[in-house]
């Protein structure tokens, strides 16, 4: 594929608000997860929440879209000067001409709990301020950051588990291929909620520890919550350090509804498709930002698939001990990640892992150290073996 300008971008996870706060913790080793204590849940696990998320309020014509996941878009949409960056396309291309695409995988869905606790007692209907469509629905987060500034560009939501917000960037990088716009806003947007809490604990997939990626002793994820974006628009004129979209791989494996095959045929098969979109080969990557979610079975697959491709030649972590995971969001949340590494030539560490499980034979980095970046990885794997892996690069 023709690269593709990140031409602005940002991060807001428990790790705190903005790339500053970011990047600060990514340098110090730094993990944002605590022990739960979110809404009326009693569970033994860890998570990753944001702060202030409940005291931001959307604009009053606007007020159809309120929600927690609607709230945390605002924050972040609001944050590093993102949404200054956007308007300042709309004026270039048109609103017709920048496009939305986001991922999620629970969206607003918070709100459907609260509004069940308030049914009629006698009918069980919902109370009469619940809205599906703007809050509940997937594609609420789309709809309302298209309404917000007010374009009319085509708009996407993607809700493909924890791969949802890597494969915007596939979806964006295609119209933007064929013409269709000349700017895009790709991201995710993923919060807390008692049906994500109790629906992994009842899998068995929350760990009461942190969650510690790679790790022989890890048991189970950290759940988060966050939001990140990017601009998407064609290069010109390129700055040293400007940070590049190379590559998109996506594959479905369809393996299992909840476990990634296991020898890691999905993860594989993407990473090597975001390889040959790129135009590279396994040699060219410095880094590999791993799924990583701390589980037995996933990063067994992940780091066979990994071994298989890479060796043990490639630096690779899992940012996933610092921010929990972020589940829809995760995708975009670490290709920030990714384009601070290639812009601060760092390599992140993976706070909450101890050692490298030893059946495991990569290069995987426990602790964040300088590092020459120029052409990453960041991989995200959804349930039911839908996968994407995008490639990320430094102009020289």
């Amino acid at each position: 594929m023709t690269p593709l300008l990140l031409s602005h971008y940002t991060a807001t996870t428990c790790l705190g608000r903005g790339l500053d706060a970011t990047r600060a913790a990514l340098h110090d080793g730094r993990s944002g997860l605590a022990p739960c204590a979110f809404e009326t849940v009693r569970l033994d696990t860890w998570i990753g929440e944001v702060a202030g998320v409940d005291d931001i309020r959307l604009p009053a014509p606007l007020a159809r879209y309120d929600c927690r996941n609607n709230r945390l878009t605002l924050m972040g949409l609001e944050t590093d000067g993102f949404a200054e960056r956007v308007r300042l396309a709309i004026e270039r291309y048109g609103r017709d001409r920048v496009g939305v695409f986001l991922g999620t995988s629970t969206a607003g869905i918070l709100q459907t709990e609260l509004a069940y606790r308030r049914r009629d007692p006698v009918s069980g209907a919902l109370p009469a301020d619940f809205h599906y469509r703007t809050t509940h629905n997937s594609f609420s987060l789309a709809e309302f950051t298209r309404a917000y500034f007010d374009i009319t560009g085509i708009t996407m939501a993607i809700s493909t588990a924890c791969s949802s917000s890597a494969k915007v960037f596939a979806a964006a990088a295609r119209q933007l291929a064929l013409g269709t716009i000349d700017a895009a806003i790709v991201g995710g947007v993923d919060t807390l909620c008692l049906t994500t809490l109790y629906g992994f604990s009842s899998l068995e997939l929350t760990s009461p520890l942190p969650c510690r990626p790679y790790d022989p002793a890890r048991n189970g994820i950290s759940v988060g919550e966050g939001a990140a974006f990017a601009l998407l628009e064609r290069p010109a004129g390129l700055l040293p350090g400007s940070v590049l979209l190379l590559g998109t791989g996506e594959s479905s494996d369809a393996y299992h509804m909840s476990s990634p095959h296991p020898d890691g045929l999905g993860a594989r098969m993407a990473m090597s498709a975001a390889l040959r979109s790129a135009g590279l080969t396994a040699a060219d990557i410095d880094y590999i930002n791993l799924h990583g979610t701390s589980t037995p079975a996933n990063d067994a697959a992940e780091g066979k698939a990994i071994a298989g491709l890479f060796g043990d030649r490639v630096a690779c972590s899992s940012t996933k001990g610092a921010t929990g995971h972020t589940l829809g969001a995760a995708g975009a949340v670490e290709a920030v990640i990714c384009a601070l590494a290639l812009r601060e030539g760092l390599l992140p560490g993976s706070p909450g892992t101890a050692t490298l499980d030893p059946t495991l034979p990569i290069q995987y980095v426990l602790r964040s150290r300088p590092a020459r970046i120029r052409q990453v990885l960041s991989n995200s794997f959804g349930f039911g073996g839908s996968n994407c892996s995008l490639a990320f690069g430094v102009a020289e």
